[in-house]
């Protein structure tokens, strides 16, 4: 076993520099620089100096120490690039996660058009808006089902024709893989899979089509190892690993090795674990005997738990929304910064229709806040403004208790708003759980402060029953 990875200083970045303190990069100086880099807000090519062929000695060693330990691999082509990996961390607190665990749905080769195409459909048309993120599926994954390699090519073939997502080819035949490679080459596709039976025709295949390259070996971590570095040497750079996926006795297994690779990998700089790793929950759908709503439970809890444990790459079969939704937002939850609220920008909404003698309702700009605020009127059809103040993405509880709400910042947001001008009345309604400066907000402010509902679903029965006797 290797020693455990040193944690990097900005003293050990800043050393490589050019230390020019050319400020092109928007720093003070190269000390600063170093800094951001150390918490990755910056990237290298932001310092044009270091860029210069003169110090490519300097800019090597600085990559060395600053690159992932899990490897960023790219799938498709074109406009669509779908990026998965990419990790610096094994735990979300130490830093951020970055590049989402993609979501890929499985189509066949012997779906006929018209299933093909409807199925294409319901994958791109499968979108939740999330604390105002758009979240939806990554990828198609079409499997090798007739074993015949013209039906599968023809097969890509539509499937290219009909989506632009990246594509994922599923056959452990390099002939059957090659004839979709030929239908699909410029789309980059991922060849699922490379084994310890086949690593060599489809390792040509992926240096041949400069494809990335999955390397299967369920058989055990030693093997994956092996095939990994054979696959290496032979020239493949963007390879994925696929560890097996095990259902139901099998999760335990499943969940020790997904941990067990990544924890090599970031702790222990171990460069041949170091890559994404993909799991298979459709592999449920294998136990024929089983009621579909059991297999989908099955696949969703398996989903579900391999997001947790660093999987970078799934490909499911369900397209149910109680399979698929619970996910995506796990994910989305997941995949947020630690360091950063989720905040939407401050300022004025409008909702509905109003006019000079609308409601005028106050918020903080925490994302789940708003939106929950926002939702609450939508569905009730008010017509009003909104004062959305920055409180660095709190909430308003925590933003009061914290002196991120305060009447001098409700003063400041209402002074920059035109609500002066387009009311003819001098009332705000503020949250209930900012109750305790309304006192300090009239004083500060001069408006008339109504003290609202704890909770946003009371703003309809607050507007109809104070509001209009005020």
């Amino acid at each position: 076993m290797r020693t455990l990875k040193k944690r990097v200083s900005p003293i050990d970045i800043h050393r490589l520099l050019p230390m020019t303190n050319c400020k092109i990069c928007g720093e003070e100086n190269c000390m600063a620089f170093a800094a951001k880099l150390v918490n990755r807000e910056a990237t290298l090519d932001q310092c044009p100096p270091i860029m210069q062929e003169n110090y490519r000695t300097a800019f090597n060693q600085l990559w060395e120490i600053l690159k992932p330990p899990i490897k960023e691999v790219s799938i498709g082509g074109r406009e669509h690039v779908l990026k998965i990996g990419g990790k610096y961390v094994l735990y979300r607190h130490e830093f951020t996660y970055h590049n989402p665990t993609a979501i890929a749905v499985d189509v066949t080769d012997e779906m006929s058009e018209d299933q093909l195409l409807k199925r294409v459909k319901s994958i791109e048309s499968l979108t939740y808006t999330y604390i105002g993120q758009s979240l939806r599926l990554d990828a198609v994954a079409i499997r090798s089902v007739s074993g015949d390699s013209k039906t599968f090519g023809k097969a890509v073939m539509k499937l290219s024709s009909m989506t632009e997502l990246p594509l994922i080819l599923c056959s452990t035949e390099p002939d059957i893989m090659e004839a979709g490679l030929v239908s699909s080459s410029e789309r980059r596709p991922l060849m699922y899979a490379a084994t310890t039976r086949n690593w060599k025709e489809m390792a040509e295949l992926a240096t041949m089509y400069n494809c990335p390259i999955v390397a299967s070996a369920p058989e055990g971590l030693s093997q994956l190892r092996s095939l990994v570095k054979t696959l290496k040497d032979f020239g493949c750079d963007d390879i994925i690993l696929d560890p097996g996926t095990f259902p139901d006795d099998g999760v335990a297994k499943t969940v020790t090795q997904f941990s067990t690779l990544r924890l090599t990998a970031c702790k222990y700089d171990d460069e041949l674990f170091g890559y994404p790793i993909m799991g298979v929950p459709m592999i449920v759908w294998m136990e024929k005997d089983h009621h579909p709503d059991v297999l989908k439970w099955k696949e969703a809890y398996l989903t579900s738990m391999l997001i947790v444990k660093y999987a970078d790459l799934l490909i499911i079969h369900s397209l149910d929304g109680w399979v698929v939704l619970p996910n995506l937002i796990l994910r989305q939850n997941i995949y947020t910064d630690p360091r950063k609220p989720v905040a939407v920008e401050p300022g004025v909404r409008t909702f509905g229709k109003p006019d000079e003698n609308s409601p005028l309702l106050m918020t903080t700009n925490f994302a789940l806040t708003y939106y929950t605020v926002a939702a609450d009127i939508e569905s009730f059809g008010l017509n009003c403004y909104l004062l959305v103040v920055d409180t660095e993405g709190l909430s308003v509880e925590s933003a009061v208790a914290g002196r991120k709400l305060t009447a001098d910042k409700i003063a400041e947001a209402l002074g920059h708003s035109s609500m002066k001008e387009k009311l003819k009345h001098n009332k705000m309604i503020i949250p209930g759980r900012a109750a305790r400066l309304s006192g300090e907000v009239e004083e500060t402010t001069g408006w008339k402060i109504l003290v609202g509902p704890l909770d946003s679903s009371g703003i309809q029965k607050f507007i109809h029953e104070k509001w209009t006797q005020t």
